[in-house]
């Protein structure tokens, strides 16, 4: 019998095979590498765990709804712990900012940067706020299929001031230039450069004030580890080291996935949470709709790419936040040369990301499992040779850490290793080594975004980063439900009320 086959099991694709698992439709989730979470794959090296990717978690409740949907409870499979504060947030110029839940606290470090700034927050506040109902908890998992979808939205968009940037809306609220860099930095989360994204992408901060920010016992791979479980608990299928190399077609539907190891899969609907580009240039390049959408989706504005460098040490720095932004000495200027020059930048701004403040168990007693993260040119910006520029940068911020946070760094590195843009691109198939996929500037998100299913081949679906409504774990568990709900009404099933 024909399945339902569900291609990648990053946190989109195993959100979505849930979803069709729950709603009693048999689904067959393929995974090309050796262990399931895609972008959140996890590296096991001298007793250290290292989660490979996302590791702020926040919106609980669109993850603990997937559980539930499926009969069971999140508390269940995987523990979430409280992360407080949030971010702290550092300045060559020595200011700190620990951005947390707590409106005093919030409020007496905005006082001491600039007094006129509070009453500015509060208003910023309740912007985001704004933004987030109307952005987030209604067009979230709403797939934008049609041009009359978005013109329905339009008027909110215009009310809320879409067409602004997220840095340009942030500054129409706070004066300090440390503030406006505190609240503007989120976008960089999702692959968006603070002075191109949609103001929309405000949101994230009342997300963040809403449910706050977590992390799962066991690192990120624990949660992915937990809806794997979910998954086959529920009679889904996931298969490891199964990479999927066509989309075979009969007219405008698929009929069959072929495997690079000679299998051949019968289908009756297929959803792809490979990279948007890959699916239809290699999955699907014989197609005349995939030639056309990979000329189509070439032309977009690609998301950042990243460097990101973990490591184990034999002492574990307490001194930390569990999650560290270090801002290098510019901001707007770096960004712009993420973004948009030819070469890496002299300088850079760092995500220190330090698990073991919240969890000890990832690494040996004593010890500190760390990542730090830069965010570098895609590939399609600056085509560097990353097996020269890799090592180089890796040393300049092991000289960064260890002089500004992290004192005694290289005496106590027990291992190391890095990612790169050629990592992205040849081991997640990303085009141009692309972490976020589409850049989500206003002119491509919603409807101007690859849509959840396909407009010429019915049976062909999108979820994760590449469709609506993007990047980051929110975005794309929102994508599968809006993905999920196309498929269950095109498949004859109806999905279970949450």
């Amino acid at each position: 019998m024909k399945k339902t086959i569900v291609i990648g099991a990053g946190f989109g694709g195993l959100a979505l095979a849930i979803r069709l698992q729950a709603a009693g439709i048999p689904t067959l989730l393929l995974e090309s590498r050796d262990k399931p979470g895609g972008r959140a794959y996890v590296y096991e090296d001298e007793g250290f765990t290292f989660d490979a990717g996302p590791t702020v978690i926040t919106d609980p409740s669109a993850i603990e709804s997937l559980f539930t949907l499926a009969g069971k409870s999140l508390s269940d499979y995987v523990e979430l712990l409280p992360v407080t504060p949030f971010y702290r947030l550092c300045w060559e110029t020595g200011e700190v900012f620990d951005y947390d839940n707590d409106q005093a606290n919030l409020e007496a470090q905005i006082r001491r940067l600039n007094p006129s700034d509070v009453e500015g927050y509060r208003r910023f506040l309740d912007y985001s706020r704004d933004v987030f109902r109307e952005g987030y908890l209604k067009l979230g998992a709403k797939p934008f299929l049609s041009f009359r979808d978005m013109l329905k939205a339009a008027p909110q968009l215009t009310r809320l001031q879409a067409w602004r940037s997220v840095y340009s809306m942030v500054s129409s609220f706070v004066e300090d230039e440390h503030l406006r860099q505190a609240f503007s930095f989120h976008s960089l989360l999702v692959g968006g450069n603070p002075f191109s994204t949609s103001s929309i992408y405000t949101l994230i901060h009342a997300l963040e004030r809403e449910w706050g920010v977590w992390f799962p016992r066991g690192g990120t791979g624990a949660l992915v580890n937990a809806m794997v479980r979910l998954f086959e608990d529920i009679g889904g299928e996931l298969a490891l080291d199964a990479r999927v190399e066509r989309l075979e077609t009969q007219g405008d539907r698929i009929s069959a996935v072929t495997l690079a190891d000679g299998r051949r899969l019968g289908a009756r609907a297929v959803a792809s949470n490979a990279d948007v580009v890959h699916t239809y240039e290699t999955l699907l390049g014989h197609h005349p709709r995939g030639m056309k959408a990979t000329a189509s989706l070439k032309r977009k504005r690609m998301s950042n790419s990243l460097f990101v460098l973990y490591f184990g040490l034999d002492h574990n720095h307490t001194q930390l936040a569990h999650h560290t932004v270090c801002f290098g000495p510019r901001y707007r200027e770096l960004i712009d040369e993420i973004f948009n020059k030819d070469a890496l930048a002299d300088d850079f701004s760092l995500y220190l990301h330090a698990p073991c403040v919240t969890d000890p168990s990832l690494a040996p007693p004593g010890c500190g499992a760390y990542y730090v993260l830069a965010p570098v040119p895609h590939l399609g910006t600056a085509d560097l040779d990353w097996e020269i520029e890799g090592p180089r940068l890796r040393e300049r911020i092991f000289d960064y850490l260890e002089a500004n946070y992290m004192p005694g760094l290289r005496s106590q590195l027990v291992t190391h290793r890095h990612i790169t843009p050629f990592d992205f691109r040849d081991t997640l198939n990303a085009y141009q080594g692309s972490a976020f996929s589409i850049e989500p500037i206003l002119t491509q998100s919603a409807w101007f975004r690859p849509h959840n299913r396909d407009s010429q081949i019915d049976n062909l679906y999108l979820v994760g980063a590449g469709t609506h409504p993007g990047a980051g774990i929110p975005g794309v568990i929102g994508s599968a439900q809006a993905t999920a709900g196309l498929m269950i009404e095109d498949l004859g099933k109806r999905e279970t009320p949450i």
